[in-house]
């Protein structure tokens, strides 16, 4: 796709278009190090990996979010766990919301194993 292909107010985009997800086998060790230092520095593991790299980092305030995906069977339980139909998607996730902000209300993170020898 050209950028004379795109329409007007997805050209600024082409360049992550072109982008190619890369995807590393590594040790459990490693990824819990470069999730640690992401949390660390409020970074998405992605944005971690290319600071490590010595990559450009983009540093455009993003929305905090969590995500998770839910089908419909999910969406039954949880239902069933809030006692709520599992058509009303809105209130389930309210309710996993309130849920999540109470988890991490009583949240105490473990000590950090040590490293695995390289």
């Amino acid at each position: 796709m050209s950028a004379r292909s795109l329409p007007p107010r997805w050209r600024s985009a082409e360049p992550a278009l072109k982008a190619v997800q890369v995807a590393f086998d590594v040790s459990e060790s490693v990824i819990q190090a470069v999730r640690q230092a992401a949390f660390e520095a409020n970074l998405s593991s992605s944005d971690q990996i290319r600071a490590v790299l010595g990559l450009p980092v983009s540093r455009q305030a993003k929305r905090p979010r969590l995500t998770v995906s839910l089908g419909a069977e999910d969406y039954e339980r949880l239902g069933a766990r809030y006692g709520l139909d599992p058509e009303d998607h809105r209130a389930i996730k309210e309710r996993v919301n309130a849920e999540l902000l109470a988890f991490a209300d009583t949240y105490r993170p473990a000590e950090t194993p040590p490293r695995e020898p390289r």
